[in-house]
């Protein structure tokens, strides 16, 4: 969510009705979220200057571990020079943080060419753009999912009830850091994702949403009593649930 709102943001500045605008203060600090969307705090260092230029050799776009050569247009600038350096500080001050962690594993991949090609700058930001809105499609829509083995079969469903007293186990990358709490597109992603966990016994989708409209799951490592709740499935598995306590 923080990476596609700041990709947003940049695309903003690049086309922006100014021109292309560059962030030369470019800090993780200089930004918050509000109602789920990046804002700049501090635009006293921002500018809408190019590098002015006679030929390609005055177009070098240095970084401390990294130069990029660019063009010099035939209007005497750097070209896409304030584009490209609004990101490639937003990949190395957020993507390198915060896109190798917490998409499901068949994401990863699409999230990793994103990376690279952002820190190689072979990217601008209307491809970025675009690559980051496919990964979401795939990931609202569940199209990642498919191909895989069905896995909610292995499970008991218990309609209308929730569990009480069941012990708490902790997952990464959880919503609460109280117990296993996970975004999930549907009940059989959940039971997927509960069979690759040793520990986990029993889960429920719950009725809470995350930005993306997708339902929270919380799995648990055993259970011990239900609650009637009308709107709330307990899924347990077939093993678990074998003996006397259904």
């Amino acid at each position: 969510q923080i990476c596609l709102s700041l990709v947003k943001l940049l695309f903003y500045l690049a086309h922006s009705p100014l021109g292309s605008i560059v962030l030369l203060d470019f800090q993780p600090r200089q930004f918050v979220m509000v109602d789920g969307n990046l804002k700049v705090t501090d635009m006293d260092d921002a500018s809408t200057e190019e590098l002015s230029c006679k030929e390609d050799n005055d177009c070098t776009l240095d970084f401390p571990t990294k130069s990029f050569p660019l063009k010099c247009s035939v209007a005497g600038k750097c070209e896409g020079i304030n584009e490209k350096r609004n990101l490639f500080n937003a990949y190395r001050y957020f993507f390198t943080y915060l896109l190798p962690h917490s998409a499901p594993p068949a994401l990863q991949p699409l999230l990793s060419d994103i990376l690279n090609a952002t820190g190689d700058l072979r990217y601008g930001i209307n491809e970025t753009l675009r690559a980051f809105e496919k990964v979401l499609h795939l990931y609202k829509s569940g199209l990642y999912l498919q191909k895989r083995p069905l896995l909610l079969k292995d499970y008991v469903p218990l309609k209308g009830f929730q569990t009480v007293g069941g012990e708490e186990y902790k997952c990464w990358p959880s919503y609460s850091h109280l117990g296993c709490l996970l975004s999930v597109h549907s009940a059989e992603e959940a039971a997927a994702i509960c069979n690759s966990q040793a520990r986990c016994q029993s889960f429920i989708v719950t009725q809470h949403r995350t930005w993306t409209g997708r339902p929270l799951a919380s799995f648990q490592s055993s259970w011990t009593d239900l609650i009637p709740d009308t709107n709330a499935v307990v899924y347990i598995k077939r093993s678990a649930s074998s003996g006397e306590r259904l």
